[in-house]
């Protein structure tokens, strides 16, 4: 049986899953098998990560709070900039999320030595214990994610993904020298304040 044939019998049988979970089966067996690939690769994110948030819940740990522990497990003493580049989220994201990690006592802040300008995220002893304890969560979610595959196809996915993430960094790369940029979500609804919609040019708000 391929991979729809699978997803149409869970979206038949398994009745008792989620809406959100049923909705993206739904989608890609009823309504646009054929929809694409773009579209497919966030939905197979979404349920990585709701596959995920299921097991860390029973830790009383949230999937915004696993982005910003697995990073601090491999580069502690990060800055909250550095952080946000790392996850991918904005800063004022970052901040609330690391407000709430602090209270939990998951990590700290504090200056580096000699550095007195900038604070710096540390794990504390109960965030760094966590990893033992967590990753095998995430071991068994990508796991669970493969099964049925072979480790060549697994390989080969390995591989067409990152190749997908490397062409649209040269993509981002080519239209940086364009002078395009991502805006701002201010940027953007400031534009549409004032009537002017999202534009494709590399304007910045002082050429205004």
């Amino acid at each position: 049986m391929n991979s729809k044939g699978k997803a149409k019998l869970i979206a038949d049988r398994l009745v008792e899953v989620d809406d959100t979970t049923r909705s993206i089966l739904e989608h890609w067996t009823r309504i646009a098998p054929d929809d694409r690939l773009a579209h497919l690769l966030r939905d197979a994110s979404r349920g990585l990560m709701r596959s995920l948030q299921l097991r860390l819940s029973e830790h009383g740990i949230s999937f915004g709070h696993w982005v910003f522990l697995r990073i601090l497990w491999t580069i502690d003493g990060l800055s909250q900039r550095e952080l946000s580049i790392q996850a991918g989220l904005m800063e004022s994201t970052t901040h609330t999320a690391l407000n709430r990690m602090e209270a939990l006592g998951l990590i700290e802040r504090r200056h580096k030595p000699g550095n007195r300008r900038k604070l710096h995220v540390f794990l504390t002893r109960k965030g760094r214990a966590l990893e033992e304890v967590l990753v095998p969560l995430a071991e068994e979610v990508n796991n669970v994610a493969v099964a049925g595959l072979s480790a060549k196809q697994v390989d080969d996915l390995r591989e067409a993904v990152f190749t997908i993430i490397t062409n649209l960094a040269l993509d981002e790369a080519e239209a940086s020298k364009r002078g395009q940029r991502i805006l701002s979500t201010r940027e953007l609804a400031r534009g549409v304040r004032n009537g002017k919609g999202s534009r494709r040019t590399g304007r910045t708000p002082t050429d205004e």
